[in-house]
């Protein structure tokens, strides 16, 4: 990772907060019901996308050779997941870096595959939403992560180039597409997808604790 950083383009979903275990549990109980495994690294292709680079239904039609009724079995299963997300809490070390990022007059900036609804919800009852700069997400830009126009959107109106910025990921998809936008990247592998090869990415660390932003800043 370079050393210098003017702002920080933060993931959200496994990088703020822990919401794509809950999802990915609630798919694996509707493929168990099914009579199938859904393995997590089977699963992991879509996250910090969509169903556009993988599909958990596409998928589990073609293993049982059945079609479902998704509108039917999508309602409970989103219930479920906002259930366990009831009361949200971020990963080890966000506020921390929120708090270093405000310290030295950072940029921080959301971006995001889902959608503002989604995230900016979230972001306001974890109480983080007023500490940003923006959030780019899906419908902000012709398309998502992998490719890189969310990031680039988010670099356009920060007005800022691209290797200044530091995004923060802990999806493949993500890691491709802050890449592939010109950014830094720095990678938090998170439960789901600490299997994946980030070697395309400038860094990998355990967890957020670990980002050092007044050493970035003052280098």
């Amino acid at each position: 990772m370079q050393a210098f950083a003017s702002a920080v383009l933060f993931d959200f979903d496994g990088v703020i907060i822990d919401t794509e275990w809950p999802i990915y549990e609630a798919w694996a109980e509707i493929f168990q019901s099914e009579g199938q495994h859904l393995a997590p690294e089977t699963y992991v292709q879509c996250v910090g996308s969509d169903f556009n680079t993988w599909s958990a239904e596409t998928h589990l039609e073609e293993l049982t050779g059945k079609t479902y009724d998704w509108d039917a079995i999508n309602k409970p299963k989103q219930a479920k997941i906002m259930a366990a997300l009831e009361q949200p809490s971020t990963l080890p070390g966000v506020r921390e870096v929120f708090a270093a990022c405000a310290a030295h007059g950072i940029p921080i900036m959301v971006v995001s595959s889902s959608t503002h609804q989604w995230v900016d919800t979230f972001l306001k009852k974890l109480g983080l939403y007023d500490l940003i700069q923006g959030s780019v997400c899906r419908g902000d830009a012709a398309q998502i992560k992998p490719a890189p126009d969310l990031y680039l959107e988010a670099v356009h109106q920060l007005k800022l180039p691209a290797h200044e910025c530091l995004v923060i990921e802990d999806s493949l998809n993500g890691t491709k597409a802050g890449v592939a936008a010109g950014c830094q990247t720095c990678v938090v592998p998170s439960k789901l997808t600490s299997s994946l090869d980030f070697s395309i990415a400038d860094n990998v660390i355990g967890s957020l604790l670990e980002l050092d932003i007044q050493a970035i800043k003052s280098i």
